[in-house]
């Protein structure tokens, strides 16, 4: 009898992982698997995809299961997920994380917003949205936001036994970062049992958007740009950095700064924003204005060059402190 609660034609139990380098999903979808087939005796098979292999860039991570008495012979992307768990929740703003979803399926999001926001945000028709706030647990507890979200995910998934992923958790850690296993176990304890989440049905007369495969567009003789020309503007006006966070940023406070421009000097990413304004003699002199949080990429450098704590570093909660201080572009486009 199969143990799996749900299965796609092809027989199989698919789950995807959306998160940046760096918070490891990778790593999440290799020992999510291995419960699954040392646990429960389950087949399994866990692989990524990604492009740059850098931190901040975008990565799946797929895992598929199926019957013992049956065999994995596909290992193609995953395009219709059982369950999705994405791990930065600002990808929603350049990545369709929810693509391919049914309207049974299960969405858990690192975030501290309610299921009600997330619904909007992701632009969610129907299915059960679960959230953890795996980033402010990590940080408490020293760990990677990785250990949270495999909590919060054997939560979700009661076919998977939590005490085999604590096993797997151990002997993965226990002989390279002996020191390493009880914060992650914590962290895996608190994903696990801080879980909240909240089913939406699907309206009557609505149906669920099917998967778009956005890597791949679809180019023949009629729809290519005339010589392969690349007509994607070569600047940055459109990109946004803020997936790149990992929980903190910088707050600004203007009554503290000197304007020395020692943030600006180590800013990988020229985040801040100046504009030229006389002084108290009346002298052209430049005067920062703040900064520009869809550049910022949360790398904190800016507050270790502050000689005056001008810049501290702080939680992101949420959006709402980056879109409140945000500088208008037209101050960066003019000094810039």
């Amino acid at each position: 009898m199969s143990i799996l609660p749900k299965k796609n034609e092809l027989g199989f139990f698919e789950i995807r992982l959306e998160s940046i380098g760096g918070l490891g999903a990778n790593l999440a979808g290799k020992m999510l698997a291995e419960a699954g087939v040392v646990g429960v005796g389950l087949n399994g098979v866990s692989f990524s995809s990604y492009g740059s292999e850098k931190k901040g860039s975008p990565v799946k991570a797929h895992i598929r299961f199926c019957d013992d008495d049956a065999n994995i012979r596909d290992t193609t992307p995953i395009e219709k997920p059982h369950v999705i768990g994405i791990f930065h929740e600002n990808l929603a703003k350049t990545i369709n994380v929810i693509s391919g979803m049914y309207e049974d399926s299960i969405v858990l999001v690192n975030s501290s917003k309610t299921p009600e926001q997330l619904k909007e945000k992701l632009h969610l028709v129907a299915g059960t949205i679960a959230v953890i706030d795996a980033t402010g647990i990590a940080l408490e507890e020293k760990n990677r936001v990785n250990m949270a979200m495999l909590g919060g995910l054997f939560r979700l998934m009661s076919f998977l036994d939590p005490q085999i992923m604590r096993d797997v958790i151990r002997n993965s850690l226990i002989k390279k970062y002996p020191q390493s296993v009880e914060p992650a176990l914590r962290t895996f304890d608190r994903g696990y049992s801080e879980v909240a989440f909240q089913t939406f049905k699907l309206p009557a007369g609505a149906h669920m958007p099917g998967y778009v495969r956005q890597d791949t567009p679809v180019l023949g003789y009629m729809t290519q740009p005339i010589g392969g020309l690349i007509t994607n503007p070569g600047n940055s006006v459109l990109k946004d950095l803020s997936i790149s966070r990992s929980g903190l940023m910088p707050h600004f406070d203007d009554e503290k700064c000197i304007h020395c421009a020692a943030c600006d000097n180590v800013c990988p990413d020229f985040c801040f924003v100046w504009d030229e304004l006389p002084d108290k003699k009346g002298r052209p002199q430049m005067f920062l204005q703040g900064i520009d949080y869809q550049y910022c990429k949360g790398c904190l450098k800016c507050v270790t060059a502050c000689p005056t704590q001008a810049l501290t570093q702080a939680r992101e909660y949420d959006d709402g402190y980056a879109e409140e201080h945000r500088v208008p572009q037209r101050l960066r486009f003019a000094v810039q």
